[in-house]
């Protein structure tokens, strides 16, 4: 049990004055330190979450850029295809008529000299049939 004598009283005035020297010394400092410290815990957060929403919003802003940009270049695609293959089929059909002029002067040129070539012969055959007539009767 609990005895109240003298010393009971003095061990309670050096808890007293403990606690109280304790408190000025140890606690309020400390408990000082720890708001402080919650305080700056807050300000980074607060400062990351303001971080991760310039983030996102940078990111989004990115995004619809490189759409944007996806399309532009999807169209200089399709507009260069569209011209590379206008000036294939204009190349093909130029092509094709130089061909074609090439051809008909080739078979003018073949008509000519077969021409020249049948001239030739008709007369190497009056010539030989002439000689042959000439020897038969001669003979």
């Amino acid at each position: 049990m609990l005895e109240f004598n003298s010393w009971f009283f003095v061990l309670l005035a050096n808890f007293l004055f403990l606690i109280f020297i304790l408190n000025i010394i140890l606690f309020k400092p400390l408990a000082h330190i720890l708001k402080q410290r919650q305080d700056t815990i807050n300000d980074a957060l607060h400062t990351a979450k303001d971080m991760n929403a310039k983030k996102e919003d940078a990111l989004s802003k990115m995004n619809a850029e490189l759409q944007q940009a996806r399309i532009k270049a999807r169209e200089a695609y399709n507009t260069l295809r569209e011209q590379g293959l206008s000036y294939q089929k204009d190349s093909i059909s130029k092509a094709e008529s130089e061909a074609l002029v090439i051809i008909e002067a080739a078979r003018a040129e073949i008509r000519k000299e077969s021409e020249k070539a049948r001239t030739a012969l008709r007369s190497d055959i009056d010539r030989f049939s002439e000689e042959i007539v000439n020897k038969l009767v001669k003979v």
